[in-house]
């Protein structure tokens, strides 16, 4: 097995929860604290072309990512479909589908919550990103009594180091059905396919009702064959262990169905949540949202209705959100997150910043429901108020973007001092354009060991993040600290987009 068979990638950790954030009053008392001014356009801007870094298949003439070429254009051969395009998750070429519908389902719900905060040239840019995906997986439920997952052999893939340009892997097509079921992931895919097709309601109105027919199909399929995709002895050989369904499938029924009900405000969907949710675990409370477990983003998504549409019957949900915020308060009863000593929310584990950006967003979107609907967090004796929120995705985002005992931004592009040596193949080998002499699997040792800085800068590209003692090293070998994923980017694009047009977040609510 050779060093880089990094079989344990950051997409192995869900995200989990709650950090520090100062009380209400206290936080209403002191003034925000002294750092550098940061340039959020700018950062939204790179946090978005990110995306182009990622892409499979053929690429568009406007490609502004020039150091990638097309790859993977026979996806989907072997089984005698089209899978060409969608998104790489991270560092390698690999193509999962878990993943890439929870990044479809964020990107959506950034531009949904906060589009109107971005310039008009990246809300054209972002809803490039999510077309990018939605195309790719409207094609992976094209087949009646099919989903497809995932493309490329992740043991084969892992064991190169090659850029997607050249991959001459196993491109190997999982899929689930009837008789080997993934709700988990065909309940993302509905999700995705629902929050994108509000993203294009107004600018192009026949592609968004295809994405919300098509998402309703899926979620039948999702519902009709319950059952989890790792459980099937095939698919588990190729989906885990990097995106195992952990934590079962029954969120995702939920979250898919919260999403089709607020794209279609079809009363069907509010009756499956009404009627499904403690059979689905909808009372389990649990205090995590990730690519794995969407339970604390199910209640802030649901809870909108109830706080803005008065549905009562949802109210369990607000409860549960107001939950979910008060374990950030260090004088509630919850217990509390680990921290760095800079202040960054941190769980072990690796691909610390999808912890980060993930609650960073959930943070930002309730606090807007909750000014919306003129209400507070109720933490028994202490009432936490939107604008307490936002001040502490405010100290996360800054951290990321430079704030922190390394004066370094995590953001790639972003910044004097950023990381230059990124766990990402196509970024750290030659391009095809420069080299376009094809490089074989083992013949990228040498630039995967190189101590030298990347060759082509991967400009936006989120890495994994420091340790709990804040230190970075700026090794390409680790990738839980130097690997990007998709699923970080995602919910960062909202969270940046509030921050533009909200720079002294906590003094001013828009």
């Amino acid at each position: 097995m050779n060093h880089y068979l990094d079989l344990f990638p950051p997409s192995f950790v869900a995200i989990m929860t709650p950090f520090f954030l100062l009380p209400l009053l206290l936080l209403l008392a002191l003034p925000l604290p002294l750092a550098r001014s940061h340039d959020y356009h700018d950062a939204l801007a790179k946090s978005i072309l990110f995306f182009e870094g990622q892409r499979s298949g053929k690429l568009p003439a406007d490609q502004r990512a020039e150091w990638r070429g097309d790859s993977a254009l026979s996806d989907g051969s072997e089984v005698g479909v089209d899978l060409t395009g969608g998104y790489y998750d991270a560092g390698d070429n690999v193509k999962f589908g878990f993943p890439m519908a929870f990044t479809t389902t964020m990107l959506s719900w950034s531009v949904i919550e906060f589009g109107d905060y971005m310039p008009a040239d990246e809300r054209r840019n972002a809803a490039a990103a999510i077309r990018w995906a939605t195309d790719y997986l409207l094609k992976t439920v094209s087949h009646p009594g099919v989903v497809f997952v995932q493309v490329g052999n992740p043991i084969s893939d892992h064991n190169c180091w090659e850029r997607p340009e050249d991959m001459d892997t196993a491109r190997t097509v999982y899929y689930v059905s009837a008789d080997r079921p993934g709700s988990e992931v065909a309940g993302e895919t509905a999700a995705a396919l629902a929050a994108a097709s509000m993203v294009f309601r107004q600018t192009d109105p026949a592609y968004s009702r295809k994405l919300l027919k098509k998402a309703m199909r899926v979620f039948e399929f999702a519902d009709t064959h319950k059952g989890a995709y790792s459980d099937d002895p095939g698919l588990k050989a190729g989906v885990c262990p990097f995106y195992c369904d952990f934590d079962g499938y029954q969120d995702e029924l939920l979250w898919g169905a919260a999403w089709l009900r607020r794209a279609s405000r079809n009363d069907s969907f509010l009756d499956y949540i009404q009627n499904n949710g403690k059979t689905l675990g909808a009372d389990d409370n649990i205090n995590e949202f990730g690519w794995d477990n969407k339970h604390a983003g199910l209640n802030v998504l649901i809870s909108k209705e109830f706080m803005e549409g008065q549905v009562l019957s949802l109210e369990s949900y607000k409860e549960f959100a107001d939950s979910f915020m008060c374990t950030l308060v260090p004088e509630s009863s919850s217990s509390h997150i680990q921290f760095t000593p800079g202040g960054l929310i941190y769980k072990p584990g690796g691909s610390n910043m999808q912890h980060v950006t993930s609650i960073s967003f959930l943070l930002l979107a309730y606090a807007k429901y909750l000014s919306k609907s003129s209400q507070t967090v109720n933490c028994g004796s202490i009432q936490v108020a939107p604008s307490s929120l936002q001040l502490q995705a405010k100290k996360q985002i800054d951290y990321m973007l430079g704030d922190n005992p390394m004066n370094m931004s995590y953001m790639v592009g972003y910044g004097d001092r950023y990381p230059q040596r990124v766990h990402h193949r196509g970024s750290s080998l030659p391009s095809i354009s420069s080299h376009p002499r094809f490089i074989a699997c083992k013949d990228g040792t040498d630039y995967y060991r190189s101590p030298n800085p990347n060759l082509n800068p991967h400009v936006g590209a989120v890495v994994g993040g420091p340790a709990d003692d804040d230190l970075y090293e700026d090794d390409r070998a680790d990738f839980r600290k130097s690997e990007p994923t998709t699923y970080i980017n995602a919910p960062l694009v909202g969270a940046l987009a509030f921050f533009v047009a909200n720079p002294n977040a906590g003094l001013v609510l828009r």
